[in-house]
């Protein structure tokens, strides 16, 4: 069977990426590159078949497998999941979401119930929001776009580091999974190639040094540090705990939309 894979576009997922083009997943499967709300609406679409799905999605689909022991997850401090603001976090007054976010702007709400006791007005956001975050108005910002910021804000708080403050837990953004179990083939040949990518950071850091000589990430500190790529079983419970917390909050639908 020829499976259709979503991955994430975001620095994170390159070693995902380097295994699946060191190997013959990349020859024998079609792989498409999204923002994680697209690669969650795509599978809950069911046009396609394996995704690294945010774990907010979970609660959507009818029938989910987990299909790893390898996701995008953070012990402490992921440095590309960010709320900005020029306030300090009692003073904001507005929240704006991140578009290309699910798991993410889900987490900022449980934190702001939990951990920091603020109510603010959220904001479904839309392209170029980036701009509107000034005064007591506050922004989610996720991925590569974290490292390029327009300006620096006064107030960046890290959204995995709150939640550990919060649980004592690790977080994890996106897990792969399946609709449906695949064949037993198809998972050992997909796990080597993502673990092929693991074991071979340096040699990702390298062709994305060459590749990007003046880009404004330290690749090789983030890959190895900020991002943590096993899913074991701290994770799994951090996981959990995430999706009961869901369970509390006002359905991002209701949200209101900026325009």
């Amino acid at each position: 069977m020829r499976y259709k894979i979503s991955a994430v576009s975001y620095l994170n997922t390159l070693p995902f990426l380097y295994g699946f083009q060191h190997s013959s997943i990349s020859k024998t499967h079609d792989i498409s590159l999204d923002y994680p709300a697209l690669s969650a609406q795509k599978f809950i679409n069911k046009q396609v078949d394996i995704g690294l799905i945010p774990v907010a999605a979970i609660p959507q689909l009818d029938q989910v497998h987990v299909i790893s022991d390898y996701c995008i997850g953070a012990v402490g401090k992921v440095d590309s999941v960010l709320l900005v603001s020029d306030m300090p976090i009692h003073k904001i007054e507005t929240i704006l979401l991140d578009y290309q976010s699910q798991t993410s702007i889900n987490l900022v709400r449980v934190l702001a119930k939990k951990l920091w006791n603020i109510q603010p007005k959220w904001i479904k956001a839309k392209v170029g929001y980036e701009t509107q975050i000034n005064g007591s108005v506050a922004g989610v910002i996720i991925g590569d776009r974290t490292f390029d910021m327009p300006r620096k804000f006064a107030y960046q708080y890290d959204l995995a580091e709150a939640w550990q403050q919060l649980t004592g837990k690790p977080f994890v953004f996106a897990a792969w999974l399946s609709h449906s179990q695949p064949e037993n083939d198809f998972l050992k040949q997909f796990n080597h190639s993502l673990k092929l990518g693991i074991t071979h950071i340096d040699q990702t850091v390298k062709v994305f040094n060459t590749q990007n000589p003046n880009a404004k990430v330290d690749i090789e500190y983030y890959l190895k540090n900020s991002i943590s790529y096993i899913l074991d079983a701290e994770k799994r419970s951090g996981m959990e705990l995430f999706l009961k917390e869901l369970k509390e909050l006002t359905p991002i639908e209701k949200l209101s939309t900026r325009t």
